[in-house]
């Protein structure tokens, strides 16, 4: 067998751009080419791949009302810098009207995004693999899903990555109609029922597009390793069975792992330039500190840079995010360090907003509780002001903010599921160890018993917690990055082009 290429050709292959982090809620329809969860075709890991020396090929939609849209502008930085740094037009842009000519990613409508997402696939099959050539496809999502079943059947080894576990179904009829020729691949498809046949399957056979990927794909990978683990050992209700099946699959004959995301590499205190003061590890505490008492100036909040300040990052989701946890110990929460002017900022959207507006203005909370729709700047202006984030998530196929607060020197107080649990670890400080305040239980109960360890830690002696939150900031820029997370694609690629891919 031939040694795998040093510098193997690798087409990423992606209907997004860049990742919207999920923090970002309801205003994602605002920030068109960002709709969720893509962190690994981001122009800071595209760039980090190629300085490990893989020659990567990029395929997207060409949104073109989109990257000309003026209320985007860091799309088309981001497409400048990818293009920056693949001089040889390895950015190949599908073309297709179904997304000339819309406003966002995704329409509010399935059917829609179905049709986007056939149109897009189709030019990456018929026009773009046979352009490039390549040497490994990487597929995200159910939008590339029927692409792993094309690899399979040209003999190329594919990545299938899995962001969410989000799924559509379509008959191959329908497939077809949209201009892709499966009669070729059909057999390397996943079917919701038993298929004798091409003829037999092509009407009325669903053609579950996930799980699809999942099953042609050579190997496959999730975006944390704990929430893999917890897929195959059947932990989440909400996996539909033949997506918990189909990877278990993949899992026991070692082509599935986890690889965690990393944040964008922007959120950078020492030269982050929405903050009030920008800061190091080594000059944290007084940054800080201003960083808080200008954040509080701004939301009309008690100025007293003394007070616990904690940052709610994620969309208010109660399904996903455990939002309801809080609301039920608000009151509590606040009553418990009055004293403290303990305070709670919000910067997100989501269902459950007008729930805590509801419980601020029962009880008079406005100048310990601001309640803000998602903005990027007052996201990062956030991270620096707060002492520590909130992320009670019932399940985290990944998760950023965790890993964005502790660079900020803000501690994550998270319940430990997916990838929570490989990024945060209970802080120890006789032990030196740790980087934030983990819950097991998923319960109010247990998101009070963690905020009262954030609390215990919040009112040790200064230089404590100063030197504690010094390690903790270096270790985390120093650990979550897009060069560590591209490192781990690199020996994936390797892994995969070593061992045979079967084809029968």
């Amino acid at each position: 067998m031939e040694s795998p290429r040093r510098n193997p050709r690798v087409l990423v292959v992606t209907p997004e751009v860049t990742y919207l982090p999920d923090r970002m809620g309801n205003l994602a329809s605002f920030f068109t080419a960002k709709a969720g969860g893509l962190a690994d075709v981001s122009a800071a890991l595209v760039s980090a791949l190629l300085d490990q020396g893989v020659d990567v090929h990029v395929a997207l939609p060409d949104y073109r009302s989109i990257f000309s849209d003026r209320l985007v502008p860091f799309l088309k930085e981001e497409i400048t810098s990818i293009q920056r740094k693949m001089p040889d037009d390895r950015v190949h842009l599908a073309e297709d009207r179904a997304f000339f000519y819309i406003n966002r990613v995704y329409s509010r409508y399935g059917d829609e995004n179905v049709k986007m997402a056939l149109a897009f696939q189709r030019e990456v099959i018929n026009n773009i693999i046979p352009r490039v050539q390549p040497d490994l496809i990487h597929c995200n999502d159910w939008m590339t899903g029927l692409i792993p079943a094309v690899a399979r059947r040209l003999r190329i080894p594919c990545l299938f990555t899995i962001h969410n576990i989000h799924t559509v179904k379509s008959t191959l009829a329908f497939i077809e109609d949209r201009g892709i020729d499966a009669a070729s691949f059909w057999q390397h498809l996943y079917y919701m029922n038993y298929a004798p046949g091409y003829e037999a399957a092509r009407e009325t056979n669903p053609v579950d597009f996930l799980t699809s990927g999942i099953f042609a794909a050579h190997f496959v990978n999730t975006v944390s390793p704990t929430f893999l683990v917890e897929i195959v050992e059947g932990k989440h209700p909400f996996v539909e069975p033949q997506i918990h099946r189909e990877l278990a699959n993949k899992y026991y004959a070692e082509c599935a792992f986890g690889i965690l995301n990393a944040p964008d590499p922007t959120f950078d205190p020492k030269t982050d330039k929405d903050l009030k003061k920008n800061y190091k590890p080594t000059d944290h505490p007084e940054a800080k500190r201003e960083n808080k008492r200008f954040l509080q100036r701004n939301l009309g909040l008690i100025e007293d840079v003394e007070a616990p300040l904690f940052f709610w990052p994620s969309r208010l989701d109660p399904v996903q995010k455990g939002c309801q946890l809080l609301a039920e110990i608000f009151y509590g929460v606040i009553s418990a360090w009055w004293d403290q002017n303990l305070q709670i900022v919000f910067v997100a959207n989501g269902d459950h907003q007008r729930v805590f507006q509801d419980i601020v203005n029962h009880h008079q909370f406005h100048k310990r509780v601001a309640i803000c729709d998602f903005s990027e700047q007052m996201e990062h202006l956030a991270y620096a002001a707060s002492d520590f984030i909130l992320m009670p998530s019932r399940f985290e196929p990944c998760g950023l903010p965790q890993m964005i607060s502790p660079i900020y020197g803000s501690l994550p107080v998270v319940h430990d599921t997916g990838g929570i649990h490989d990024t945060i670890q209970h802080l120890n400080v006789a032990a030196n160890t740790g980087n934030g305040f983990l819950f097991k239980t998923f319960d109010a109960n247990g998101l009070f018993w963690a905020i009262s360890e954030a609390m215990t830690f919040y009112n040790l002696p200064a230089r404590v917690k100063a030197r504690q939150i010094k390690r903790i900031m270096t270790e985390s820029a120093e650990t979550f990055t897009h060069a560590h997370t591209a490192r781990q694609y690199v020996d994936l690629y390797e892994k995969m082009l070593k061992r045979p891919l079967v084809v029968e």
